[in-house]
């Protein structure tokens, strides 16, 4: 289950960013900052359902889902095709998330 909030976490954090990208970078009407402010309250939400006794371990553990979801953002929306590296970086990146996410603490 939590590789699930993660994942809509991301989402909901990198559309967030995005209508901010759009309006500032892309020259977007200000009404893009309006579903992006919610999709930040969102995000913010989704991570705080996270089972853990510390944050920073479930924002650790987040990053490397984030990097893997925002090159999916690249390919999906943005239409730029990760290359090998890309990839490559975000597997290492997933691991490392699993690392943290299903150590055996406390045992």
């Amino acid at each position: 289950m939590t590789y699930a909030i993660y994942i809509a976490a991301a989402l909901a954090e990198i559309a967030g960013c995005f209508s901010f990208w759009a309006w500032w970078r892309l020259e977007k009407s200000p009404l893009w900052l309006i579903p992006g402010l919610v999709s930040l309250a969102l995000f913010g939400y989704l991570l705080a359902l996270v089972e853990t006794n510390a944050a920073g371990r479930a924002y650790a553990a987040y990053g490397g889902i984030y990097i893997a979801a925002s090159l999916a953002w690249l390919w999906l929306v943005e239409g730029v095709r990760p290359d090998r590296w890309d990839l490559g970086g975000a597997l290492l990146c997933i691991v490392g998330a699993s690392v943290i996410l299903l150590a055996p603490r406390g045992a």
